[in-house]
This record gives C-alpha cells, sequence and structure tokens, in this order.
C-alpha cells in the first residue's frame, strides 16, 4: 500500500516492548541481538574458510598443484619436499590469524557478557549486554559506556541533558551535549519509565555517526499522538562514555552489529602496493622461466633417448608397462616431473617473509620517540602495514589547510561592524572604531548595532558552557569554560566576552547573555538552523525578552553576501578581503526580524521537514535557503589560525624531494592563498596561473573564457618546460616555478561541461597544466571535490602514488581515495585518523615518515623480494645444469632434506632480520637532504633493470657453485682407501657453498659490512684465526667419530675374514682375486 511505501528504510520500535494500549496485542518484532561479532571465524569454519583464503594466493595454490602432481605422478622427489615447506607457510599463517582472531573473541565476549540494568515492570533487572533486545529502557550511570544505541528518554539533570564522551568512536575528547524530548524529561524513575507508552519510527541501521532520522510517537490516556522529531543530538552511540551524569534512561533502537559502531569497523576497502604488484609481475616471470626449463629438459631427455642404448641401457630395462605407455602421455608426465623438480624457483616462503617483515617493521614508527606529542599524549599510530613501502614512493601529497597546515587553534582577531573596524586589545568597545581605507566618509558605527552584532556573536553558535562548581544560580564568568566542536565558535564567543558581552549558557531552553551592563538577558531559542559544508552558514531564531522574534545567521561570505541587500556588501567587503590578505579567517554576520505570521509559517515548515523520516536532510535545506533570504547585514569577524610547527620547513623538504604539494581546502582563495605564502608552497618568485570565479566572470561566456585561459597557461607551461617526464622534476629548479589557485566552481566548469567532449578536452589540458606546475592550490572545495581532484590524479598516465593528510571530517573522501592516507590527530575529532592507514600527531611528521621511514621501508622490502627470487634461481640452476650430466634422468641433486629445508630454515632469518634492521644511510642523513628520496622513486629498485641484474647475478653465481664443484671433483675425487664421492657428496657440496653465499649476500650490501668483509679478506692473520677457531671447535667431535669409524672398520674385516677362512676351508674358491675385487670394503661409483 502507499502508507509502506513511504516508509521504505525505517523501522518501527515500541518502547519497553509494550503495545501501545492494554487492548492492543504485542507482536515481538526481529531485530538482531546484541551480540558484538568482530571475529571473522568459529571453531567450526576455521580450517575450511581459512584455508580457502590462504590457497587464493597464487604461489600457495601453485605449490599445492605441485604437491598433488608429486602424489599422484612418479616424480624424483618426494612429496615431503614440497608438501613440508607449504605446510609450514600454511600453518603459520593460520596460527597467526588463528591467535588475531582468538584475540578478537576474547574482546567480544568481555563486551557481550558485561552486566546492564534494563527496566522491566517497574524494576531494575540484572542481564548480560548480549541480551539486550532492541525496545528495552536501559539504564546507564556515569562512566558507564553505552551498550548500544539508545534514544536519550531522560536522565538525573532537570533539562534532559547529558554529557557524553565520544573518544572510542572519533577520538574527540570533549563533553558533547546531548537531549531527550521535552515531553519525556520527567521520566526519572522506574516507575515512571514503565509508564510510558511510546512508538519510535526511524530509519535503518547506516554507518554514519553524524546523521540520524527519526521521530518518537508519545501516547497518553486519550491515545492521542504527540510527535517529536528525533536527531542525532537525541542518539547515544555504543562505545560513548555518560560523563558529568549521574543517570540516564534509554531506548534501544540498534543492537548489536547493527549499531553505528559496528558498521564503521565493516567494508573497509584494501589498498594494494606497488611493491605487491611488482612481486606478482616478477612471479610471472620465473613461471614463465619454470616452464622453459622444463620444457626444454623435456625436449632434450627425449632427443637423448632417440640412440636406443641411451633408451634402455643394459642396467636399466624398461618394464613391459613402461614399453606400452603412449609416448604422449610419457611425455606430459616427464614434463610434470621436470616442473616438480625445479618447482623450488618459486619462493614459496616468500608471503610470509614479507608480511612479517612488514608486521614487525610497522613497529619502528610507533616507537619513534619523535612523532610522541607531548600536547595530546599521543604519538604515531599504524592502522595498517600493508603499505609501509608505499611511503617511500609518493608522488603526489595533497593536504587539507585548517587543522593540518595550521593549528586550528583560534584567537580572536578584530571585526567589522558597517565597514568599522574594532580591534581586541581591550574589553571597551567605545573609541576604538577605526575606518578601513575607502570608507573614511562613514560616521563611527551606532551603538545599537554594535550591540546587535555583539548579541549576534553571543546567540548565533552551538557552544556550551562547563563550570567548575555546580552551584545553582549566576556564575561568575571567569568560572566559565566554553565547550564546542567548532574552535572558530569559541574563539567568537571569547571575542565578545572582551567587548563586554558573556553568553553565560543555556538554561531551560533560554539562552543568557550578559551585557556591558551586567544585565542578563534571556533569549528563547526557538530553532537552530545548523552548519553544513554545502550551505557554509548556520542560523539561529530567537525570542527577545520584548517578545520580537529575530534571525542571526554567520557564514562565509561567498554563502552570506548574495542573501543580503547590495547596498549593505560594499561597508564589509573591504574588511573580508583585507582580513583574508592577512591569512584571517574571515565570516559575515547578519539577522533579520521575522513577524509573528511569518514564524508560524516557518515554524510550521520546519517541524513537518524535521518529522520526516524520507530525505528529511534535502527537504531541511530547502527550508533553511528560503528562511535565510532578504537578511541584513551587520558586519563580519576575524579570527587567525596560527601555521603549524614547522609546517614551512616539512613542504620545502617535500619539494626538494621531488613530491608535488596541492592544497585542498574549503577556505576563501584569499585567506588560503596567504597560508600557503607562509608555509612557503608558493615563493615570492613563484608565478600564479588563476583559474577561479574572479578571472572568469570578466567575460559573459564562462566556458569561452575558461577555454582561453587554459590554452593560454598551456603554451607559457609548454614552452617553458622539457617534454620528457623524467627531467620534469630536474627542471623545476633550472626554470620559473610556476603554480596554480583553482576554486571548487571553475573544477566543477571544467570536469561538468555542458558537452561532454569539450569537457574531456577541458580535464586534459587541465590535467597538463597541473603537471607542469611546481605547487596547487584548490579552494573552496567541498569533500567530494577533494575526492575527485585525487582521483582524478590517481588515474594518470603511470599511475603515480598520492598520499592525503588531513584532520576533519570531511578529509575522510580524499584519505580513503588516496593509495596512502595519513589522519592528523587534530581538533575536528578523530575521523580522519580513524579512517587513515598512519596517523601522525602533526603535519611537521610527515617529513620523517617520508623522507625516512619511506625510504628506509621500500629499500628494504626490495631488497627482500629481490633476494628471494635470487636465491631461489641460485638454489635450482645447479639442478637444471646437473641434468646434462645425468642423462636428464630426472635424478635430483640435492638431498629431500636440503630441498625441503632451503626455504624454511638456511636462507629465511638472514634477510628477515636484514630487511627489518639495514639502514644502509643514516636517518639524519635522509631527513637532511630530501634528495636522496628522488632516488628511490618511481619504483626504482624493482623495475626491469635491477631485476635482470639479480637474475643474471642469480646465473652466474648458481653456474659457478656447480661447475666449481665439478671440475674439483676432476682432481680430487678419490680417497686413499679406493673410495670415490657420490653423486649425494657433489650436491652437498653444492649445496653447502650456496648457503654460505647467500646468507652472506645481504650483508655485502650493507656498506659497513662491505669494509669489515674487505679487512678480513686481505688480512692471513684473520683467515687463520677463523680457520683454527673452527677446527678446534670441531676437533673433539671429528675425532671421536673417526676413532669409532676405525673401530668399526677393523671389526668388519675381522669378521670377513673369519667368513673368508670358513669358506675356503669348506668349499676352495676359483676366482679369490674376483672376490677380493668386489668385497664390502670397495665401493665403486
Amino acid at each position: 500500500c502507499a502508507g509502506e511505501e513511504k516508509r521504505v528504510g525505517t523501522r518501527t520500535v515500541f518502547v519497553g516492548n509494550r503495545p501501545l494500549s492494554e487492548t492492543e496485542t504485542y507482536v515481538a518484532q526481529r531485530f538482531c541481538d546484541n551480540r558484538i561479532v568482530s571475529s571473522k571465524y568459529t571453531l567450526w569454519n576455521f580450517l575450511p574458510k581459512n584455508l580457502f583464503e590462504q590457497f587464493r594466493r597464487i604461489a600457495n595454490f601453485y605449490f599445492l598443484i605441485i604437491f598433488l602432481v608429486q602424489v599422484t605422478v612418479d616424480t624424483p622427489t618426494s612429496p615431503v619436499t614440497s608438501g613440508l615447506p607449504l605446510f609450514f607457510v600454511i600453518t603459520v599463517t593460520a596460527i597467526k590469524q588463528g591467535y588475531e582472531d582468538w584475540l578478537r573473541h576474547r574482546a567480544d565476549n568481555e563486551v557481550n557478557k558485561s552486566t546492564v540494568y534494563i527496566i522491566e515492570n517497574a524494576k531494575r533487572v540484572k542481564k548480560e549486554s548480549e541480551k539486550i533486545k532492541v525496545g528495552d529502557v536501559v539504564e546507564v550511570q556515569a562512566d558507564e559506556t553505552f551498550p548500544c544505541d539508545l534514544i536519550l528518554l531522560s536522565s538525573c539533570t532537570t533539562d534532559g541533558t547529558c554529557y557524553v564522551t565520544t573518544a572510542s568512536l572519533d577520538g574527540e575528547s570533549n563533553c558533547k551535549t546531548y537531549y531527550a524530548v521535552r515531553d519525556t524529561i520527567a521520566l526519572c524513575t522506574a516507575e515512571s519509565i514503565d509508564s510510558l507508552r511510546a512508538a519510535i519510527e526511524c530509519e535503518q541501521p547506516q554507518p554514519d555517526l553524524y546523521k540520524f532520522v527519526g521521530r518518537i510517537n508519545i501516547y497518553s490516556n486519550s491515545l492521542e499522538a504527540v510527535a517529536r522529531s528525533l536527531g542525532p543530538e537525541n542518539l547515544l552511540l555504543k562505545g560513548a562514555t555518560l560523563k558529568n551524569t549521574k543517570k540516564i534512561y534509554g531506548v534501544a533502537v540498534y543492537t548489536g552489529m547493527e549499531t553505528k559502531m559496528a558498521l564503521n569497523y565493516q567494508g573497509k576497502s584494501q589498498k594494494r602496493s606497488a611493491v605487491e604488484k611488482s612481486i606478482n609481475a616478477f612471479l610471472i616471470v620465473y613461471l614463465f622461466i619454470l616452464l622453459t626449463k622444463a620444457a626444454v629438459c623435456t625436449t632434450l631427455k627425449y632427443i637423448w633417448q632417440s640412440t636406443p642404448y641411451n633408451d634402455e641401457p643394459w642396467y636399466n630395462q624398461k618394464t613391459q608397462k613402461e614399453r606400452e605407455t603412449f609416448k604422449v602421455l610419457k611425455m606430459f608426465t616427464d614434463f610434470l616431473s621436470f616442473m616438480v623438480l625445479f618447482n623450488f624457483i618459486i619462493p614459496v616462503s616468500m608471503y610470509v617473509t614479507v608480511e612479517m617483515q612488514k608486521f614487525l617493521g610497522s613497529f619502528f614508527i610507533s616507537w619513534d620517540k619523535d612523532f610522541y606529542d607531548e600536547e595530546i599524549n599521543e604519538g604515531a599510530l599504524v592502522n595498517t602495514s600493508d603499505l609501509n613501502e608505499e611511503l617511500g614512493q609518493v608522488d603526489y601529497v595533497f593536504t587539507d589547510k585548517t587543522g593540518t597546515l595550521t593549528e586550528n587553534s583560534m584567537e580572536f582577531i578584530e571585526c567589522c561592524i558597517d565597514g568599522h573596524k574594532y580591534r581586541s586589545e581591550t574589553q571597551e568597545v567605545d573609541g576604538l572604531s577605526q575606518t578601513d581605507g575607502p570608507l573614511t566618509f562613514f560616521d563611527k558605527a551606532d551603538k545599537n548595532r554594535e550591540e546587535l552584532f555583539l548579541r549576534a556573536l553571543c546567540l548565533c553558535h552551538t557552544v556550551e558552557t562547563k563550570t567548575n562548581d555546580a552551584v545553582d544560580g549566576a556564575t561568575e564568568p571567569a568560572e566559565l569554560t566554553y565547550v564546542s566542536s567548532s574552535p572558530d565558535e569559541i574563539a567568537l564567543v571569547k571575542g565578545a566576552k572582551k567587548f563586554g558581552f558573556t553568553f553565560l549558557g543555556n538554561r531551560n531552553g533560554l539562552m543568557r547573555v550578559e551585557n556591558q551592563r551586567k544585565e542578563v538577558e534571556e533569549y528563547e531559542l526557538l530553532h537552530t538552523l545548523n552548519f553544513d559544508a554545502v550551505r557554509r552558514r548556520m542560523s539561529v531564531i530567537v525570542k527577545t525578552p520584548g517578545g520580537d522574534i529575530l534571525l542571526f545567521c554567520k557564514g562565509a561570505d561567498s554563502a552570506v553576501f548574495p542573501r543580503v541587500h547590495n547596498h549593505e556588501i560594499e561597508l564589509t567587503k573591504a574588511h573580508v578581503e583585507r582580513n583574508a590578505m592577512d591569512g584571517y579567517r574571515t565570516l559575515c554576520v547578519a539577522f533579520k526580524e521575522i513577524a509573528p505570521d511569518d514564524y508560524e509559517r516557518i515554524d510550521r515548515q520546519l517541524i513537518e521537514a524535521k518529522m520526516a523520516l524520507q530525505d528529511r536532510e534535502e527537504k531541511l535545506e530547502k527550508v533553511f535557503d528560503d528562511i535565510e533570504t532578504n537578511m541584513n547585514l551587520i558586519g563580519a569577524t576575524s579570527v587567525e589560525d596560527k601555521l603549524q610547527d614547522q609546517a614551512a620547513e616539512t613542504i620545502e623538504a617535500l619539494h626538494a624531494a621531488g613530491l608535488k604539494v596541492w592544497v585542498l581546502t574549503g577556505d576563501k582563495m584569499e585567506t588560503a592563498k596567504s597560508t600557503c605564502y607562509a608555509c612557503r608552497l608558493f615563493q615570492t618568485s613563484t608565478e600564479l596561473l588563476e583559474l577561479t570565479t574572479k578571472t572568469i566572470e570578466e567575460s559573459e561566456r564562462k566556458e569561452d573564457r575558461l577555454h582561453e585561459l587554459l590554452i593560454e597557461y598551456r603554451k607559457k607551461l609548454l614552452h617553458e618546460f622539457p617534454k620528457s617526464a623524467r627531467s620534469l622534476k630536474k627542471a623545476w629548479t633550472d626554470h620559473q616555478e610556476y603554480g596554480l589557485i583553482i576554486d571548487g566552481s571553475t573544477l566543477s566548469l571544467i570536469l561538468n561541461s555542458s558537452q561532454d567532449s569539450r569537457s574531456n578536452n577541458y580535464k586534459n589540458i587541465f590535467l597538463q597544466i597541473c603537471m607542469k606546475c611546481t605547487a596547487v592550490l584548490c579552494c573552496r572545495m567541498a569533500p567530494l571535490q577533494k575526492a575527485q581532484i585525487v582521483r582524478m590524479v590517481k588515474n594518470l598516465k603511470g599511475s603515480p602514488i598520492t598520499l592525503s593528510i588531513g584532520d576533519g571530517a570531511n578529509d575522510v573522501s580524499m584519505i580513503l581515495e588516496s593509495h596512502v592516507g595519513i589522519g592528523i590527530k587534530g581538533k575536528e575529532g578523530r575521523q580522519a585518523a580513524r579512517n587513515s592507514d598512519y596517523s601522525v600527531p602533526k603535519f611537521k611528521h610527515l617529513k620523517k615518515l617520508l623522507l625516512a621511514h619511506g625510504h628506509l621501508y621500500y629499500v628494504r622490502i626490495a631488497h627482500l623480494v629481490q633476494y628471494f627470487f635470487y636465491k631461489n634461481l641460485c638454489f635450482i640452476l645447479p639442478q637444471f645444469l646437473y641434468q646434462f650430466f645425468c642423462g636428464f634422468s630426472q635424478q635430483p641433486l640435492y638431498d629431500a632434506a636440503y630441498l625441503t629445508m632451503y626455504n624454511i630454515c638456511f636462507t629465511s632469518l638472514p634477510i628477515l632480520a636484514y630487511s627489518l634492521l639495514e639502514q644502509h644511510i643514516h636517518i639524519d642523513t635522509l631527513t637532511s637532504d630530501p634528495r636522496l628520496y628522488m632516488k628511490i622513486s618511481g619504483n626504482a629498485m624493482l623495475q626491469l633493470g635491477p631485476f635482470l641484474y639479480w637474475t643474471f647475478l642469480a646465473a652466474f653465481e648458481g653456474a659457478v657453485f656447480f661447475f666449481g664443484t665439478y671440475f674439483l671433483f676432476h682432481t680430487a675425487s678419490l680417497e686413499e682407501n679406493g673410495k670415490v664421492y657420490g653423486n649425494w657428496t657433489f650436491g652437498t657440496i653444492v649445496f653447502t657453498v650456496l648457503v654460505f653465499t647467500v646468507t652472506l649476500k645481504p650483508f655485502l650490501k650493507q656498506q659497513r659490512m662491505y669494509f669489515i668483509f674487505a679487512q678480513m679478506l686481505s688480512s692471513v692473520s684473520t683467515w687463520l684465526a677463523v680457520i683454527l677457531l673452527i677446527f678446534i671447535s670441531l676437533f673433539p667431535e671429528i675425532l671421536l667419530i673417526v676413532l669409532k669409524n676405525v673401530r668399526r672398520r677393523s671389526a668388519r674385516r675381522n669378521l670377513n675374514c673369519r667368513r673368508a677362512s670358513d669358506s675356503l676351508s669348506t668349499r676352495p674358491s676359483v676366482r679369490p682375486l674376483l672376490l677380493r675385487t668386489f668385497s664390502d670394503d670397495s665401493n665403486v661409483l
């Protein structure tokens, strides 16, 4: 039916799980329970689910196939040789993942088994948290966390408010105020709560922490419903903590995995580093080498066997079954056998080693004392260790301005009232008025206008007050502490206080203000039109003590100027532009009187929009837009946001390292431009190219003017810079530097042109201009536009690595979009830090994070990956060469134990230690000389050149191991007793030399170890000491073994002589010489 269609995506919750009247029957609704499940596995699905996930990796799946081939086909090596390493890798990974999941299970049980109190039949009932159902009324005491998402019904305070910290959700440590609807404020006991008959209609669960749409219908005895709207200010989130309030009652609306906290920890996209892509490419190359080796050996085997004597020698006759086997099938079986023989060229243990290196290496960031910030008492945090090496490959840095480059610690500087400037050096307004340059003909602002402006600052905000002493009655202003999620609002309220107007807080819906005459004025707060990033303004509607209804509005000049009378703008515009050039943040303040009849209409529209469950935000935005028109401009404010410590030095270092830095901000152009000069993003010699509304509006046809500017800028830049992309970074220092400034409206024009073909043309030219500029400033950016910019650069030719850094919720989109996301633990909450890959306290820490840690992580992982392929090619090449000397019989060169343990034990741990601890360049050198970062950019160490170098090196050394041992056996293969060395001895010598060589290889790359080995090689005494000490250490055991062998041989010789004498005495031998020749003491190869 139509009614049901309107309620799509909503749920109805009955408070207390009771029917709305005694005559109705209550049918229990089905919602999920309150269990939190963050674990991935259960006892029953762990084995199949974990194995499925592990065998999705190409290397693991490959070795599983090899193992199955060894089991089903007669292969030269035992299935243990590939099965045991695979089992080791799978087991280690499973144990690691199982342990991590067990920790998650334990944490879940601590939450699910915690004690809560439910109101049932007017009594407090003790239950476990997981037993809470949607609709239950829950009692929460001070300093307890909310067990599920609750709608606040009442609290111990008379006004139905409570204070909550959401640090575990968004990191904000300051107290936030939440409100109960006025109809349930008085229900402060279990008995009164139990008498409540109400139903809540709200949206279905969704993860946004800051959005909630619902309404509560309260039924009296006459069953006449009273409807009240519900928003995020009424919703207490699971994981938040109750503070400064003794007790609250709330009704559960979302439980368990449907709470906003649980939904926020699900479905985060997985990012892959460039190194992983290189590993996959190398695996394909080595798989091709493996197939080639197997095909060559199979072909040569049948060429060798084309000679009858080689195909069936007298000592190895074929069976009848082998003669009847199809030749094609036999060739395929031989091909598989060679595949098995050479399969160790694929490094099975590399994935585990890389994972361990990344996981253990990430602790170096967390442990770095230089990242510790005493102000917030925190250091750096690693949210994902999979991208450590990506920190050393960044090409573009996208940074927010406010709170990232600046402190986000606002200080009120001055204000403008009707074009007259008021400084904040003293608390008195009179006598401090100055006129801005071209406005000298205006008189001093009227006293009533001054007071109206200051009242607007005291009333148009969402600031809460806290007092040290909970004493009823008026409190001294000095004891007030202002609390708000926006530092701007606190700065403005404090600025008004300096001029004699003090905001005293809210009491029973009345906003209390102390004026210059120390009189307390009370204003009834009728409606708050909240700030959002699209409107860029906020308003309040209040009723004065005299009964007048006023609307006060503050916001960005671009959002306020179009909504005020035109003749008033010029009075304030000069002040705003001058302060913006000085780097101050400016806000314009306006008001209008609302007639009683108009207010009734506005009130009705606002209530109707607030009660809507579908499209509430769009409906509210439309109503806000209609209300905030035809206003009167009063003046403007200026607050200073100081630059962060070492922000300029950090940007200079990033530029020197060859990185391009883009500033993406929602602030106005003049303010952002001034900040960019202060932090040295733009130098005094930088020529700025502007693509802004101001430059485009000079022409009647905006698109034509935009096209002209794009063509003009491209010609200038293409003429200045060479076409080669590799020489572009060097050209920055040799040629004129260019910077680009673009605003949000112009970017929309470029990306969303009226014609698709023209839009693509604009976009291509714009990208060409951006690539030639050393720095780009994007101002007046919406959060979505920030993500669009990052995505556009990510898709450039060559797929440059992007990094985004920000501190606020409006930066989350670009942080998630970029290859690497960095969150600043700032004052706008922790939304950015929660959604980032790495979080640091300050922007200055980015310098060491990239230039030192990123550089070292990349070099270490690059050596690790190249080394794994190198050592496996060294290992398997002698096996391949050996086939040319054994008739391609698939005879293994190495013992099965060596094949099994080579990757697991002999060669994994040294390179792991090297890849964790190696510092080929000192950290201080890396941070002081940013140009070193350019040497590893573009994945330089994992390109085709270095890969071929390591491959040819492995081929050379593998050939030396084999042929060196081969020629050694030509001259010294016989012992004194006539024995000759066998093939296992040959293989063991090759393996021994191989292990020593590949183990020492990483340490030769280390500069310090290079000089050590050079000194050792040139010192005879060192070699003598090493040989003697090894010999002395092993001598007792060697002597014991020799004595045992001598005794065993003597006993065996005596036994043989006794048997021979017994045989001769009973039966004469006709061939004694032949018997002696083939006696047990001889061993012919």
